[in-house]
């Protein structure tokens, strides 16, 4: 770093870039899937690759790079992070095929897994004060909303008028900007007994969800029958056994299986599968549903999908003083209303379902999306230890990528097996099929429907007195028996807090 001195807002500002790279990625790519098929070809099944080869790579690797950056300096993996993700950007939009396309997101997720919890460490070294810190991290959380709300309208603005390989580019120069700035005034740091890394359960997290995503997305082209669809849920399975198995012997686990028997804990990590679950399947089949159905450009679908991103710019600070004052129990009520609100009238999708009645239901998700984000992260940390608080927020952050990485793949295949009738599986096929895709969705929302109200309850099991209970005797046990008296009120209640480390 140079000797410049420190400039703690400069340093958000960057840790705010990356977040701004990795969220409007998501949103941006969303857009251009349509395109890409028509440049590219591919089977409806690539589309689905496309998404998913970066978010299961993001999350086999998260807890790992959080870890890593505490051993050996949290700038220099921060950075090294970011360089990944252009270099993984640059290799996109260069892309000749589908499967070049495929292994390049793949790769780019690399550098994702190490940008937004290192950039968050980053944010707590530097903001020390209990109160500059909790502004500093809200300040990171509704990065997430403008990244949410410039993406679609960013990625149709650049497909429409420069090409889906645009969507890609883009993420170059504000990457060398966040490189220059991070290494001008970010300082290094690295903490003080950093975590031992649990090699055995990161190769068995990767294996598992690599299995049950593959068996997932080409179960149309194979059929549930198949021995590769068979074996790779198997394979899941045996890998969650195995990894249960291994983690309960482990001094430093990378899955600490005493954290679930802490409702609260549990809860939130069922809650953001859900809710991420909800969040990836709204944006892959909008997206398609508008530019294959309906006939809109790029630009147009952009625009129809603001009210879900408004949605979550409006909801998640809101969130966020809820929790503070009244607990979890209360947005994530809320959360469960949107999102069930929204899915509810989309169980009636047609090629014709007027556009207002979309943005009611695109802003009822939003709103519902938006609110979940907060309690989830309180919900996972409160009353936990100090010293485990950080990894029980990564686990959190994990759970987020496994809900988005399987929303893609569930929501993939129960349209394109609806929609199987309609021709072979192949780009012809696929193209032919799009037609019933308005029909075919429809037990997607009904099963978000399901979902929501599974997330209600879940908000009301883990904040009840039965949950608290759990978290004193979780915390004992994690301490040793230690008489110290667990702090569980919300996070905006108390003198201190620990920031999650991702």
């Amino acid at each position: 770093m140079s000797d410049s001195p420190l400039r703690p807002n400069v340093v958000l500002a960057t840790c705010c870039l990356s977040l701004l790279l990795v969220m409007m990625d998501v949103t941006i790519v969303n857009v251009a899937l349509p395109s890409i098929r028509a440049d590219l070809g591919g089977r409806f099944s690539t589309l689905q690759w496309v998404v998913d080869a970066y978010t299961l790579v993001v999350a086999s690797l998260l807890v790992l790079a959080g870890s890593t950056a505490d051993r050996i300096g949290r700038r220099r993996v921060f950075v090294t992070g970011i360089a990944t993700f252009c270099l993984g950007s640059v290799l996109c939009g260069l892309a000749p095929s589908a499967l070049a396309l495929v292994l390049a997101r793949g790769f780019q997720g690399l550098g994702g897994a190490m940008l937004n919890p290192v950039a968050l460490s980053i944010i707590a070294n530097v903001f020390t004060a209990p109160g500059a810190r909790a502004r500093a991290i809200g300040m990171w959380g509704a990065m997430s909303g403008v990244a949410l709300a410039l993406g679609p309208l960013a990625g149709g603005v650049l497909t429409t008028y420069a090409g889906w390989r645009a969507v890609f580019w883009v993420n170059v120069p504000v990457g060398l900007l966040a490189i220059w700035l991070s290494r001008r005034f970010i300082p290094e740091s690295r903490a003080v007994r950093a975590r031992a890394i649990d090699v055995p359960a990161q190769v068995l997290v990767a294996l598992t969800l690599a299995a049950v995503t593959a068996a997932l997305i080409e179960v149309r082209d194979y059929g549930w029958r198949a021995p590769a669809i068979g074996g790779g849920l198997g394979l899941a399975g045996l890998g969650v056994v195995a990894l249960v198995a291994v983690e309960r012997r482990r001094a430093q686990p990378l899955l600490d299986v005493r954290f679930f028997r802490a409702l609260p804990f549990t809860g939130a990590i069922l809650i953001a599968i859900c809710a991420f679950a909800i969040f990836s399947a709204f944006l892959f089949l909008n997206t398609l549903y508008l530019q294959d159905v309906r006939g809109l450009s790029p630009l147009r679908a952009g625009l129809c999908t603001l009210p879900f991103a408004l949605g979550v710019m409006a909801c998640a600070p809101l969130s966020g003083r809820l929790v503070a004052a009244r607990g979890a129990r209360l947005p994530l009520l809320l959360s469960a209303t949107g999102l069930g609100g929204g899915a509810l009238l989309l169980t009636g999708l047609a090629d014709a379902t007027p556009l207002g009645l979309l943005a009611v239901s695109y802003g009822l998700c939003g709103c519902g999306f938006g609110l979940c984000n907060a309690p989830i992260t309180n919900t996972a940390v409160s009353g936990m230890p100090r010293d485990q608080a950080g990894l029980a927020a990564a686990l959190a952050s994990t759970s987020r990528q496994v809900g988005a990485l399987l929303g893609i793949a569930v929501s993939g295949t129960m349209t394109a097996s609806a929609m199987a009738g309609a021709g072979p599986a192949g780009a012809g096929g696929d193209r032919v099929a799009m037609a019933l895709l308005p029909l075919a969705s429809h037990r997607v929302w009904w099963g978000v429907v399901a979902l929501a109200g599974f997330i209600a309850w879940l908000g009301l099991l883990s904040t009840g007195a039965r949950a608290r209970a759990s978290v004193l005797a979780v915390r004992a046990m994690l301490e040793g028996g230690a008489g110290s008296t667990p702090d569980i009120r919300p996070a905006g209640q108390r003198t201190e807090s620990t920031p999650p480390s991702t």
